[in-house]
């Protein structure tokens, strides 16, 4: 009986493999297809004809500021940071086991942004592109810390972390409004609709500044998901086969905050994106986390870059953050999270 079960499940998990490969590539078509409808989309409609051609060096003059300065950096933007959140989502899931985990459950997001809000106020607005995600890695590694440190009683217990991680969370938000209050009235309105999660005004040097945390912080989620694997069955386990939990689990801890404060640098509080994310993953590719973490990098792209689109394209001639509409799809959303594990 035994052996039949092992067969069984060897036979299943080749068949799954191609289904999975199959999935990826869907939603990585899905997702360029959304990116060219959306460069062709805004105040000034370009033919999708007309986008493949500037695409690829043939389109008209007229058309390549639009393209490639106006509306490929904002989507290259959108498409980094849903990455980044979705992966720093994934990634906490795994290690605090809790399908309610996301970067702001160690209080990462909340620590970034009130650490960019205070940079703003006390440098009067004059800030660098290139400094804005280091202090929001700063202070998302300083309240992460700050949980961590508090979780510690001889280990971090995943529950202990998600109870402080809220409690800091608090914190932090409490900060950000008093450097909002504390800072001159000109830069109030600068501040809240960055701290509401948009991606509108940046340009190719954002992108520049994000996308190196992003792709080696994505790469080495991919390449160390085996012991994610591993940390997600739990502490016994993962000593019984060898593995320095308390290490590993650290240095995930530090990958998840540096995406998660990267993309707060560039765009602000994107909020349900590293929540919904990896859900969806799991549906479409199974428990994985290397198919999880691709799956959810795609979606998180794609969640923002839909997002963004809304924002820039239906309420014309405002441009609404992108964050609001995460925030308005993601409360539903842990809603219904929060009565499925009602009894977990």
């Amino acid at each position: 009986m035994g052996r039949f079960r092992q067969s069984y499940r060897r036979l299943t998990e080749r068949h799954r493999k191609p289904l999975v490969m199959v999935r990826l590539l869907l939603l990585a078509v899905v997702l360029l297809a959304a990116v060219i409808v959306s460069i062709g989309l805004g105040s000034l409609r370009v033919p999708v004809s007309d986008v493949l051609r500037t695409l690829v060096g043939l389109g008209e003059q007229k058309y390549e500021l639009i393209v490639y300065q106006l509306r490929m950096p904002r989507i290259a933007a959108s498409i980094l940071v849903g990455a980044a959140m979705a992966i720093s989502g994934t990634i906490l899931q795994a290690l605090i086991r809790n399908p309610l985990a996301s970067p702001d459950l160690l209080g990462t997001t909340s620590g970034a942004t009130a650490a960019v809000v205070a940079f703003i106020t006390i440098m009067n607005g004059q800030v660098a592109v290139g400094w804005m995600p280091v202090v929001a890695m700063a202070g998302g590694c300083i309240a992460s810390a700050i949980t961590y440190l508090l979780a510690w009683r001889g280990g971090s217990s995943p529950l202990r972390m998600a109870m402080i991680g809220v409690s800091v969370s608090s914190a932090m938000g409490a900060l950000t409004i008093y450097f909002t209050l504390a800072g001159p009235i000109y830069l109030v309105s600068q501040a809240l609709g960055w701290m509401a999660g948009t991606v509108y005004g940046t340009s190719w040097t954002h992108v520049l500044y994000l996308a190196p945390w992003v792709v080696v912080g994505g790469a080495l989620a991919l390449f160390q998901s085996r012991s994610l694997n591993v940390l997600e069955l739990g502490d016994r386990i993962a000593i019984g086969v060898g593995m320095r939990v308390e290490r590993n689990r650290f240095l995930f801890i530090i990958l998840a905050v540096v995406l998660a404060s990267a993309a707060v640098g560039i765009a602000g509080g994107i909020s349900f994106v590293g929540l919904m994310a990896p859900h969806m993953a799991r549906k479409l590719v199974g428990n994985h986390n290397g198919a999880i973490v691709t799956a959810s990098a795609l979606l998180g792209a794609l969640f923002l870059l839909l997002a963004d689109l809304v924002g820039r394209t239906v309420f014309v001639p405002l441009d609404i953050p992108a964050g609001i509409f995460t925030a308005i799809l993601g409360a539903p959303f842990f809603i219904y999270l929060m009565y499925r594990h009602r009894h977990g």
